[in-house]
C-alpha cells in the first residue's frame, strides 16, 4: 500500500465495499451510517477527510454518494481477505463457534503481517470461503463471481442451496444453526409462503414457517451453480 489507514479508515472502506455490490454502485451516507451504527455527521464528516486525502481512498460527492478509488478498493479487499481467513481459521483450526468468529476477526483483521496471512491460508489449504459463506477475495483482489439472491426473494418451487448468511447477528446465526440453515444446505420454498413469513422445505426436514427478516440474512443459487468450500 502506498498510504497508510486507522482502523476506522479500514471500517469504513470494507463497509462501502460491501455496501456497493459487484456494479459498485455509490453508496449513500445514510446507508454507511446505519451498517456502522455512527451518526451521519459522523459519516459525511469522515467521507470528506477521505475524499481529501492525498492519494485519496474514496470519491465522494455530497448528496450523490461514495464510491471506492482504486487505492480504497485494493485496501478494503485486502482487509475483508484478512477478515475472512481469520474467520475460518478461528472456526476450523481453534473451534470458535460460527456466531463468534465475526466479533474476533473485527479486532484482528487490521493488524495481521502479510507473511501470516500467507501461513494462515497456506495451514487452511486455502479456502475459498469463510464460515459464514462469503468469498475470500484472493491475494491479488480478485474476487469469484457469485450471483446469489436473499431466500425472501427467492421464487417458490425453484431448488436451491444456501451460498452465504449474514454475519452480523449472532442471536440469527444461532438460530440458522438451530434449524440447519447453513451454507452448502439445501432448501426449497414451498406454496404456503405468506407475507411475513417463509414456508421451507430445509434438505430432507418437514416444511417448516421461516420469518422473512432471517430469510433475508440469507443468501441462495440455484442447487447446481453453487462452488467453493462453504462450509458452516
Amino acid at each position: 500500500m502506498t498510504a497508510k489507514t486507522t482502523e476506522a479508515v479500514d471500517d469504513y472502506l470494507k463497509a462501502i465495499l460491501e455496501l456497493s455490490g459487484p456494479a459498485a454502485e455509490r453508496v449513500t451516507s445514510n446507508a454507511l451510517a446505519a451498517h456502522l451504527d455512527v451518526r451521519p455527521a459522523s459519516v459525511t464528516g469522515m467521507l470528506q477527510k477521505l475524499a481529501e486525502q492525498q492519494p485519496s481512498f474514496v470519491k465522494y460527492e455530497k448528496h450523490y454518494g461514495v464510491r471506492l478509488s482504486e487505492l480504497g478498493k485494493r485496501r478494503a479487499l485486502e482487509v475483508q481477505r484478512h477478515h475472512r481467513l481469520i474467520e475460518r481459521f478461528l472456526h476450523d483450526v481453534l473451534d470458535f463457534a460460527w456466531d463468534e468468529v465475526h466479533e474476533e476477526a473485527e479486532r484482528l483483521e487490521h493488524y495481521i503481517s502479510e507473511r501470516l496471512e500467507d501461513r494462515i491460508a497456506a495451514k487452511l489449504g486455502f479456502p475459498e470461503t469463510d464460515p459464514h459463506g462469503h468469498i475470500i477475495p484472493e491475494k491479488d483482489g480478485e474476487v469469484a463471481e457469485r450471483k446469489e439472491i436473499a431466500l425472501s426473494q427467492w421464487p417458490c418451487a425453484v431448488p436451491a442451496v444456501i451460498s452465504s448468511v449474514s454475519d452480523r447477528d449472532p442471536n440469527a446465526l444461532r438460530e440458522m444453526k438451530r434449524m440447519g440453515l447453513v451454507p452448502g444446505t439445501g432448501l426449497i420454498v414451498k406454496p404456503g409462503t405468506r407475507y411475513a413469513s417463509l414456508l421451507v422445505r430445509i434438505g430432507a426436514q418437514a416444511p417448516t414457517r421461516l420469518s422473512r427478516e432471517l430469510a433475508s440474512g440469507i443468501k441462495v443459487v440455484e442447487r447446481r451453480t453453487l462452488t467453493g468450500n462453504a462450509r458452516g
